[in-house]
């Protein structure tokens, strides 16, 4: 669910699509210093405090567009609950049923009043200045319980789950093939898990083998099967440039603070191991790109030293 959206949180709400309004229509109305006109008025039941209203809007202060919810291609939702404030859209949303249409008009002076000389300084947009007013077309897609709501979004989200599994599914064998052939290649023997995770361990360490649960500290190369690096920990300049030192990464083993590949691959060695990793895409970053440098579904390579083994009692 979006932000709670008073105006100047509509900046950064997430949008959607909207056709622009027509005018004709109802007359406007005053609500809590805001004016609003009804375009639009489907037969249905309107929102009470408590419902989760999904909307489109555009929002406009003279020439400039302040947020057109178009171009994120869904729409926003937001909790129905009292307006804390003259600015605050939510006052509206009680005339309003799925279907509706209505033009909000809020005065910049409204906005501008009750902010402090500190939150001033620290500057506004340029729209946002006395005698202003910031036009908003609005129309309400769908109102729901927030039970109901919710129950939608986890179907959604099961949804979309299992299709990027079915994606992970498709893609390994290939991963698979491409890694056997690298390693025909390079003269490479490597270990394979169930999960297609390929290993080579150049020193194996001493001691019990990490434990889920446990903290480890682990100096790292990360690089794509063309050996492109797009990270490490041992390399000065790649470490600055991605924005961390070059100190040891510390993480705990299984809680899913790394990516599949190296979580399991790390709770495959001991303290003072040297491995190599081989990252098949699926249990990488699989289809979602982190940065330009890492492609879509490519397969990674992690050379890691582990450096230190704690565990959670005694990190």
């Amino acid at each position: 669910m979006t932000t709670r959206i008073i105006s100047i949180a509509l900046l950064s709400a997430a949008t959607i699509g909207f056709t622009a309004c027509n005018n004709s229509g109802g007359e406007f109305k005053t609500i809590n210093g805001m004016e609003y006109k009804i375009v639009k008025d489907a037969k249905g039941k309107n929102a009470a405090i408590g419902d989760v209203v999904e909307f489109n809007l555009v929002a406009k202060c003279d020439t400039t567009i302040i947020n057109d919810t178009w171009k994120q291609g869904r729409p926003a939702a937001n909790k129905v609950d009292s307006a804390r404030n003259s600015s605050d859209i939510m006052a509206v949303f009680p005339f309003l049923s799925p279907g509706d249409s209505a033009i909000i008009v809020i005065s910049c002076d409204s906005i501008l009043a009750p902010m402090t000389a500190e939150q001033l300084s620290r500057g506004v947009p340029p729209w946002l200045k006395k005698g202003n007013k910031i036009t908003i077309n609005l129309s309400v897609v769908s109102v729901k319980s927030e039970a109901d709501y919710q129950k939608e979004m986890e179907a959604k989200q099961a949804e979309e789950m299992k299709k990027i599994e079915d994606q992970k599914a498709q893609q390994l064998p290939l991963d698979d093939k491409t890694l056997q052939e690298y390693f025909a290649k390079n003269n490479i023997k490597a270990e394979k898990t169930a999960s297609g995770l390929y290993y080579t361990i150049q020193k194996p360490g001493s001691g019990a083998p990490i434990a889920k649960g446990q903290t480890v500290s682990m100096m790292y190369t990360g690089k794509t099967l063309d050996g492109n690096i797009f990270d490490s920990n041992n390399d000065p300049e790649v470490a600055k440039k991605n924005g961390h030192g070059n100190e040891p990464l510390t993480f705990a083993v299984g809680q899913g603070q790394m990516i599949p590949g190296v979580d399991e691959g790390v709770g495959l060695l001991k303290k003072g191991a040297k491995a190599t990793l081989y990252l098949p895409s699926p249990i990488a970053y699989g289809p979602q790109s982190p940065n330009p440098s890492i492609p879509a579904n490519a397969i990674m390579i992690f050379e890691v030293d582990i450096t230190d083994v704690k565990s959670a009692e005694n990190k």
